[in-house]
């Protein structure tokens, strides 16, 4: 028991030297908020160990340092105008005010010789609330800056400068306003348009989904795909799908022909010996065996084929300059199939495929229109990928 004390003993006390050390060398670097913190952190648990001269003093002079270096820093940073210096102000208060609240609980500190430590105790409220109001009129100068310079990039500059304005000052005049301004003025708004030049009838209701660009899932905080024309609205981009290709094939119906032929067991018969005579087994009973036929069934396939092939490309155009910047190739294929089966002869030398496609029967084909439906859905899915891969700016 002696001994497991002993050690207990001698862990704390190698903790202890550990942590002064520690506070020595941050103390040393300057790293004055990080000593605070752990001398707090030691001081916490037991404030009135006897040990804990060397954290009190630590504590009592990197806080002194900690102030003294924080006021020599607002001192250059008072007047200056800019944004960064306005919140390197506010943040260097708040953190000031921040390590009085770290120290207040454990105060009064005393040294194991009665002394007390001294930390002086400032109301930093009123600094931060002016230091706030300073960097609210920098931010809203700075982001005002940049929405006259009217450029894309610059307008979204701007809006994330008053996204931030509205977290320090939720309601600051009209900063909902301004937000949404400088979003619709740093938005690539993209008209789209289908251009179908090959001759062949696009259905309407195709045309619509290919249009409707909200369901492709590109998710872009910063572009916008109109498909009519808004005349308050000045385009920077269009997107144009041009179709130059529509080719359906004719109705085609293919026959092919197959013999099938089987042997198979039909029935049984006596076996008979060299006389003529039933044979018997052991028992006296008549022995019989299986009789065994060939048969053969003709049949007939017949293949239903119609397909369309759409070809086209995906123009990416700058409206401003009245330029295009890329081209990328769109095509796609569908094909209707249907396979059915007829047969003539004996159904039991059939397949068991065969038997599969006598279910079928022949189908109407599709027209024209609704083929060009039916690969809609492989067009959207190609144009989502050039969309996906490729964005406008």
């Amino acid at each position: 028991m002696k001994k497991l004390l002993f050690i207990f003993s001698m862990v704390l006390l190698l903790t202890s030297c550990n942590s002064a050390k520690r506070n020595q060398k941050l103390l040393a670097q300057g790293n004055y908020d990080q000593a605070i913190e752990l001398a707090v952190k030691k001081l916490q648990r037991d404030k009135t160990s006897g040990k804990n001269d060397d954290r009190i003093g630590y504590l009592e002079s990197a806080f002194k340092k900690m102030v003294a270096q924080d006021n020599r820093r607002l001192a250059l940073l008072e007047g200056l105008t800019t944004v960064s210096a306005a919140k390197e102000m506010f943040y260097t208060y708040q953190n000031m005010s921040f390590n009085q609240d770290k120290i207040r609980p454990l105060l009064p500190l005393h040294f194991k010789s009665g002394k007390q430590a001294t930390f002086k105790m400032v109301d930093y409220n009123s600094e931060i609330n002016a230091a706030k109001e300073v960097l609210i009129e920098a931010l809203a100068r700075e982001a005002q800056w940049y929405m006259d310079r009217e450029t894309i990039a610059d307008y979204r500059t701007a809006y994330n400068i008053y996204c931030e304005l509205e977290e320090f000052a939720p309601s600051y005049n009209g900063v909902q306003q301004l937000k949404d301004d400088a979003r619709f003025y740093g938005t690539d708004f993209v008209f789209v348009t289908l251009n179908n030049r090959s001759g062949q009838i696009i259905p309407v209701q195709l045309e619509r989904d290919l249009l409707d660009f909200n369901t492709y899932g590109l998710d872009d905080f910063w572009t916008q795909y109109h498909n009519e024309r808004n005349q308050e609205i000045a385009y920077n981009y269009g997107i144009a799908l041009n179709f130059r290709n529509i080719s359906i094939s004719p109705e085609r119906f293919n026959e092919s022909e197959e013999i099938r032929t089987r042997r198979i067991k039909d029935g049984w018969e006596y076996v008979l010996d060299k006389n003529g005579n039933v044979k018997k087994d052991s028992l006296g009973n008549d022995i019989k065996t299986d009789k065994y036929t060939t048969v053969s069934a003709r049949v007939t396939y017949t293949e239903q084929t119609k397909a369309t092939y759409v070809e086209g490309t995906v123009v990416y155009r700058d409206l401003v300059n009245r330029r295009d910047i890329n081209s990328y190739p769109l095509s796609s294929e569908f094909i209707f199939e249907n396979t059915f089966a007829r047969y003539r002869g004996d159904k039991r030398a059939l397949s068991k495929e065969d038997k599969e496609f006598l279910r079928n029967d022949a189908l109407q084909f599709p027209s024209n229109e609704q083929m060009v439906f039916d690969a809609g859905e492989d067009i959207k899915f190609r144009l989502k990928e050039i969309l996906s891969t490729n964005s406008i700016r």
